[in-house]
């Protein structure tokens, strides 16, 4: 499954994964302090089979995380995308970047353009985004995406957490969008 679409921003480019973004997802989830809300550290043959997952949820639901690459560099940078797994209140929007890529504004510039893909190209009215009460980062991400706590959590099937649920209606989005890009 090669064919998808392909989002591109200023800096990134956001494609379906490949198996040759393998090695930047072990990186990701090899690394304690990223991987600590996404499931905690994995081993390769774990992440292999994760990786065969997003594949896989594209395929039976038509979208899921986008492999993010650095334009410039070409560089794997993480996940990023619509994510619907079985039992989930609500599909969402979720991100991933790799730590040696915090704070140079890659997550919210992914987020964004796959918060219009939810909008534009799948229909969503409303996206969430599940995050751990710790999750400071994470938070910081979603509200400078204009998400709000709506005040409500929910247990993620299959992987024993409960998380905060953030999120904007498309309304919403419309106008957050457009504060985003001044």
């Amino acid at each position: 499954m090669r064919d998808g679409p392909v989002l591109e921003t200023e800096r990134l480019l956001l494609r379906l994964p490949e198996e040759r973004d393998l090695d930047g997802f072990i990186g990701l989830m090899s690394d304690e302090v990223a991987a600590r809300h996404i499931g905690g550290v994995m081993d390769a043959p774990l992440v292999w089979r994760q990786l065969c997952t997003i594949l896989g949820h594209w395929s039976v639901r038509g979208y899921g995380f986008f492999s993010v690459e650095d334009k410039a560099s070409g560089d794997w940078i993480g996940r990023v995308g619509p994510w619907a797994p079985h039992g989930w209140p609500q599909p969402e929007v979720g991100w991933s970047i790799t730590r040696a890529h915090w704070g140079k504004g890659y997550g919210p510039e992914a987020a964004a353009a796959t918060m219009d893909f939810a909008f534009e190209a799948l229909g969503w009215e409303s996206v969430v985004h599940m995050i751990a009460a710790e999750n400071v980062n994470s938070q910081a991400l979603a509200r400078k995406l204009g998400s709000v706590d709506l005040g409500w959590d929910a247990e993620l099937p299959g992987l024993g957490v409960t998380v905060d649920v953030w999120g904007q209606s498309k309304a919403d989005w419309a106008h957050n969008r457009e504060r985003l890009k001044r």
